[in-house]
């Protein structure tokens, strides 16, 4: 199907004055990711039986609603277009920079042996990866999801810290707004469908999620070792391809929860040997 189309759907008849449903709420950010133009849904919508008025009621109410931005993003200084950044006494290259959303990819933000440290102590650790349950805030396993990965805590041990460390003074945002490195391990075949690492405040368990430390507004991908083959980072609004080059990261911020961010991103699968990254996602507020 052309992403460029929208998509048609059941719910049709609603009055003006009621809201949009979760379903339609849904459906409409998902056009949003895919570029579709606001006439477009609303032709769709007209199509599948909604009168102009509902129609244009229920668009309104997600596409019009208020959507606070924070004041201040995570995010290096990109002032005067360095090559080079310094980080907590280390060099970080910088090879790729996007303006919309803030992307950047960066080389050398950890070294071989800081690469391997990591595995050795996250191998025996390793579970497999659960994501968010969107209705508790609980956590769940996920077919979308077919990796194996543990959580450490912050600062817990000398290279973790180091890391964190050196993270906070790249990306000018404290430590403690950070949730725990979480390391993850991808075997032969194994992805993470393309998604949002926001919490959608249309889902029940949102809530209890954001008592830890608000909104997450930034994510850092590592990568501790380079594939043989696949297990790219995809940004598909974007076009993007990230190769996984160890030793490398991509970093990229979200300033409200919702799909006009074009931060939508997945894992490819691995196609030969194996993939380890290393994830740091950055919160509003003191994570706790």
């Amino acid at each position: 199907m052309d992403e460029h189309k929208p998509f048609t759907f059941a719910d049709s008849g609603r009055p003006a004055t009621s809201p949009a449903s979760d379903e339609v709420r849904r459906w409409v950010n998902e056009q949003v990711a895919a570029g579709v133009e606001r006439a477009a849904m609303h032709a769709a919508m007209a199509t599948a039986g909604w009168e102009a008025a509902a129609a244009e009621a229920a668009l309104g109410e997600v596409l019009d609603e208020p959507a606070s931005a924070p004041a201040h993003l995570p995010g290096p200084n990109l002032s005067g277009a360095p090559h080079v950044l310094h980080a907590a006494g280390h060099a970080v290259g910088v090879q790729v920079a996007f303006d919309r959303p803030p992307l950047v990819v960066f080389s050398q933000l950890l070294d071989a042996e800081e690469c391997a440290a990591l595995v050795d102590a996250a191998r025996p650790r390793l579970a497999p990866s659960l994501t968010v349950q969107t209705q508790t805030g609980g956590e769940e396993i996920n077919a979308d999801r077919t990796s194996e990965g543990m959580f450490f805590q912050r600062g817990e041990n000398a290279v973790v810290q180091r890391l964190e460390e050196r993270i906070a003074a790249l990306l000018d945002w404290p430590v403690d707004h950070g949730e725990g490195l979480q390391v993850l391990h991808y075997g032969p075949g194994a992805e993470y469908k393309p998604h949002y690492d926001y919490f959608d405040p249309a889902e029940a368990g949102t809530a209890s999620m954001l008592r830890r430390g608000g909104q997450r507004v930034a994510t850092l991908v590592m990568y501790l070792n380079t594939p043989q083959a696949g297990g790219a980072t995809v940004f598909p609004s974007l076009g993007l391809t990230v190769s996984p080059q160890r030793g490398n990261a991509v970093f990229f911020s979200y300033d409200r929860p919702r799909p006009d961010t074009r931060t939508l991103h997945g894992g490819a699968p691995v196609l030969a040997g194996e993939k380890w990254i290393a994830t740091k996602w950055l919160r509003e507020r003191k994570f706790e």
